[in-house]
């Protein structure tokens, strides 16, 4: 693992830990304990750094649901591994993550956002599909439709304004 990985993983867990409001370089510098020039070689500014870890936490959801869902067999167990997981994900993350990505962070926030539009949509399109197509799920859903219902009932949780 490289230092800039284990870094990265170390900012994420302060992140979804701590939240990101009072998070300043030199707190990061002290709590990572590396340098400035360490951090200056590489990463371009705490922007950056909050990029980063949310482009690798995305990853690592990525790869822990393909592994999962590879061995699942049915649509019906994807969608409660999907629901127990982002649960779980939810409950090991101080809320103010979220909403600090929002107000502080936009671009971060925004690479959350693109990866639920290109990734989880997908996905839980895919998945309702099999279930029709197993005959776990009625023939006759509106699978796009039922798709933008999960995705939106997902957007009102992080939603600050609608649950704050």
């Amino acid at each position: 693992m490289t230092l800039k990985e284990t870094i990265t993983q170390e900012a994420l867990a302060i992140f979804k830990r701590e939240g990101l409001e009072n998070i300043t370089e030199t707190y990061l510098l002290n709590k990572l304990d590396i340098s400035q020039a360490t951090f200056r070689e590489i990463f371009k500014s705490l922007p950056d750094l909050v990029n980063h870890p949310m482009e690798y936490d995305l990853q690592v959801q990525r790869n822990e649901h393909k592994k999962i869902l590879a061995q699942s067999p049915n649509a019906v167990e994807d969608v409660m591994y999907l629901l127990v997981d982002g649960t779980n994900q939810v409950k090991n993350t101080n809320p103010l993550y979220y909403l600090h990505l929002q107000q502080y962070y936009p671009q971060a926030w925004q690479i959350g956002m693109s990866h639920l539009y290109s990734y989880s949509y997908p996905q839980i399109h895919g998945i309702i599909n099999k279930g029709v197509l197993e005959g776990n799920f009625r023939k006759d859903i509106n699978i796009p439709l039922v798709t933008k219902i999960i995705m939106e009932q997902l957007n009102m949780l992080l939603n600050p304004m609608l649950f704050p």
